[in-house]
């Protein structure tokens, strides 16, 4: 079991043992006993081996132990001897609380053979607590008029001990008013009641002190007691009284919710509760329960809404006054209402000319109004006016009639409506003024044109555009409103008359958007403009104008041409090197332009390939070929070159030219015309080989007169000069047919070759002075403002003699070749 808390018995031992019983039933023995509580620890209670008919000294043997029923274990065995003993002090109030019998359990269990016997010691009471009152000082109200014979419970005594010891009995001090009845529960401790046997009364003795004792039936006897506080209440027996029959007050119309009336006192004989007062408005009528109002502890009249003069003068209220045993009376306030200037002038709009054209003439009605003071008695005149400078005037008409009129020119522009704050004021005293808003707006005239946000305007698209791209906007806004601000835009045509600007661009009426009506061409077009209208939606329209100017931006669109060597023929043209040639000896000259401006037409040359990519260089800037070495025996006679020319656009464009060179000694082997070499492993068809024939007589006819001419013009030199010499000659001032050149990057002359021999005079040798190229100079058709795209094989009509300064995208023609 568990423990509680103990209550001490000093300088007392009790005796252990009080007596001892077996009992033996079906072969299992209980063991008993008695102690009685309070014992202290190490107390002797019996000899267990003894009572079980061992000898001493086998209960250490067969392992002898106590085991306990409950949590804990109050007792403990000696095995040598067999005595058992209390193992701490026993508290019966605590172990058992109200049981009784009090009866602890356990067991002894011994081995060898395994036998248990149960054992029950049962805790006696003794008179260790004496009965206590939870309220030591209780407190009764019993009013003076409390028939005899009442009886009134009284709260019970506790007493821990049970049996004899708990509690027996009630005492009550001697007293003039009461008895003491004792009586019993069935379940629980007795209580008192008390009975009043002689009647009270409060202006005698307000008050009856008691005394109750609760004894138990120990011996000797414990005795508890409280002290009770009898108060004695009052019996309403007087009523209120006013001091006054008729109260009298005047109170302005005025005054402030809340504002002090008059109060009101009443007094009453009674004690106690009936001698407290509370003031309320009796049967009063609506009116006055919503001005006024009174404290029900004070008496205070205070208002509770407004006065108004005008309405009501004079209030008659009913005031009660009760007292706490529900005894009333009744008075009369009589309350006057002082009149006041507390009315301001009431302005009444009858009339609003609203909206007023802006246009409208000076002294125009724009609303009519009256104005009233409700305050008779005081007051005064009443004067009206304008409480900001606006373009209005008040006139006075007939009596309380009044009209608001124009008094300046009105623009809806600067200002759209009015707030008129008309102002009424009397004379007071106090002078009381009443706002009143008149709100006027002011209708729209069409009197402002369209303005364009910007006097011109620049806009921008690149070529080869999406048609009806959005290209720009163009915006004008209208001072004015509704159908007098709706702008719609057109495109007025040129005034030189040509239309084809709306071919280029058209403009949505509604919003000024532009729009590109075709893919533009840099090439053939750079800019325009063009002029756009904007009309407002008035009755009488208002228009403005605006200059926009387009530009068209440059794509890289177009691929470089070649212009020299010639792509367009079925025949290759040779240059002739001969292999003598130091390094750095100029070969010749690839010239390409390129139909795009600014970044898109800086053209770069690069040697793509190259029969020997160690023999040949080509200049990145100009496109001069030259020799990076000296040509050796063991160079191939014919060396094809073939050059990318690259523009530097985004993305860059390129094309490649193909260039054969015939490295000859001295020039006087024969111009022989190569075949590409991966043609030879094709087989050649008999119309081909007829060509090939074809072709090389009339070759050697052509190398034959080619060397007559040279002869003749040696033998002229001959006794001039010692020694033939080979020139490096340009190209100067060449005019190139439009019919020459067929594609771009590919093909060959569409005619043999020409060459104008010259041979030098005063010399022995059989060379050549100098071979120079020449071209008939044709016209270059090419209708102005053709647009060029890409494939086209026309040739730009410029030349460094007829070329303008400046212009972009063409590459310069004008050095001469060997």
């Amino acid at each position: 079991m568990a423990a509680a808390r103990r209550k001490p018995w000093q300088n007392r031992q009790v005796g252990s043992l009080l007596f001892f019983w077996c009992v033996s039933v079906g072969g299992a023995a209980t063991i008993r006993y008695s102690v009685a509580e309070e014992m202290e620890s190490g107390s002797f209670v019996a000899n267990v081996a003894k009572d079980l008919g061992l000898e001493v000294g086998k209960l250490a043997e067969r392992g002898a132990r106590l085991v306990a029923e409950g949590n804990k274990l109050h007792f403990r065995l000696h095995r040598k001897t067999g005595d058992l003993f209390v193992k701490e002090k026993l508290d019966r109030e605590a172990l058992c609380g109200k049981a009784d019998p009090c009866v602890l359990h356990f067991e002894i269990v011994l081995a060898e053979p395994l036998q248990s016997f149960r054992v029950e010691v049962r805790v006696f009471d003794i008179n260790d607590n004496a009965p206590v009152f939870l309220n030591k000082e209780p407190l009764l109200k019993i009013p003076e008029s409390t028939p005899l014979g009442s009886r009134f419970p009284l709260q019970s005594a506790q007493d821990l001990d049970v049996g004899l010891n708990g509690l027996q009995n009630y005492t009550l001090s001697a007293n003039a008013y009461f008895h003491l009845h004792t009586r019993f529960r069935s379940h629980g401790p007795k209580y008192a009641e008390l009975v009043l046997d002689n009647p009270l009364d409060r202006e005698e003795q307000p008050e009856v002190n008691l005394t109750i004792t609760a004894v138990d039936g120990g011996s000797p006897p414990k005795s508890g007691t409280a002290n009770i506080r009898v108060v004695v209440l009052d019996v309403n027996d007087h009523v209120p009284q006013f001091s006054r029959l008729v109260y009298r007050a005047q109170v302005p119309e005025n005054s402030d919710n809340g504002s002090l009336v008059v109060v009101v006192t009443a007094t009453d004989l009674d004690e106690g509760t009936n001698k407290q007062i509370t003031y309320s408005l009796a049967e009063n009528p609506e009116a006055v329960l919503q001005t006024f109002l009174v404290d029900s502890q004070t008496g205070e009249v205070r208002l509770r809404g407004p006065l108004d003069f005008e309405t009501i003068e004079t209030y008659d209220i009913d005031i009660q006054a009760t007292d706490g045993g529900g005894l009333s009376a009744h008075s009369k306030v009589l309350v006057e209402v002082v009149d006041v200037n507390d009315n301001p002038p009431e302005v009444t709009v009858s009339s609003v000319s609203s909206p007023l054209p802006e246009d409208s003439p000076l002294q125009t009605v724009v609303a009519l109004f009256t104005i009233r003071d409700r305050d008779v008695r005081v007051g005064g005149k009443i004067t009206c006016f304008l409480r900001e400078d606006l373009p209005f005037v008040v006139k006075h008409t007939f009596r309380n009639s009044y009209s608001l009129v124009t008094d300046r020119s009105l623009d809806r522009e600067d200002v759209s409506s009015y707030n008129i704050t008309l102002v009424a004021m009397d004379t007071g005293p106090p002078n009381l003024s009443t706002e009143t808003v008149i709100e006027v707006l002011i209708s729209d005239i069409n009197d402002n044109p369209p303005v364009f946000q910007e006097d011109s305007y620049i806009l921008t698209v690149r070529e080869n555009n999406s048609p009806a791209i959005f290209i720009g906007k163009v915006h004008a806004e209208d001072l004015d409103v509704g159908e007098n601000a709706q702008v719609t835009y057109s495109l007025l045509p040129p005034k030189s008359g040509d239309l084809s600007v709306f071919a280029y661009i058209s403009i949505n009426s509604d919003n000024g958007k532009l729009y590109a009506l075709r893919t533009m061409d840099y090439e053939a077009i750079q800019d325009f403009q063009f002029v756009v209208k904007a009309t407002d939606g008035g009755f009488l329209s208002l228009s403005s104008q605006a200059t926009v100017r387009v530009v068209v931006l440059d794509d890289n669109d177009n691929r470089p041409m070649i212009l020299y060597p010639l792509q367009n023929g079925s025949l290759p043209c040779n240059d002739l090197v001969p292999r003598s040639a130091e390094a750095g000896f100029l070969v010749t000259k690839v010239v390409a332009v390129d139909g795009d401006s600014g970044q898109n037409s800086w053209l770069s040359y690069h040697l793509l390939k190259a029969t020997d990519l160690g023999l040949f260089s080509v200049q990145r800037q100009n496109g001069e070929i030259r020799t990076l070495r000296q040509i050796s025996e063991r160079d191939p006679m014919m060396q094809k070159l073939i050059i990318l020319v690259q523009d530097h656009g985004q993305p860059a464009l390129s094309t490649t030219a193909s260039l054969n060179i015939l490295l000859v000694d001295g020039f006087s082997e024969p111009y022989l015309q190569f075949q590409d070499p991966s043609k030879h492993s094709r087989k050649v068809n008999p119309t081909t080989k007829y060509l090939v024939i074809s072709l090389a007589v009339l070759s050697f006819l052509f190398l034959f007169s080619v060397t007559v001419i040279f002869v003749i013009h040696l033998y002229q030199k001959i006794k001039h000069r010692d020694k033939l010499t080979i020139q490096e000659h340009f190209y100067d001032d060449c005019n190139f047919p439009n019919n020459l050149v067929q594609g771009r990057g590919n093909g060959s002359l569409s005619q043999p070759c020409p060459y104008d021999m010259c041979s030098a005079t005063g010399t022995g040798n059989s060379e050549f002075r100098f071979l120079k190229r020449f071209m008939p100079n044709f016209p270059f058709p090419h209708a102005p403002g053709e647009a060029k795209t890409e494939g086209d094989s026309s040739l730009p009509p410029d030349s460094k003699r007829n070329r303008p300064q400046g212009s972009e995208g063409r590459a310069r023609i004008g050095d001469d070749y060997m």
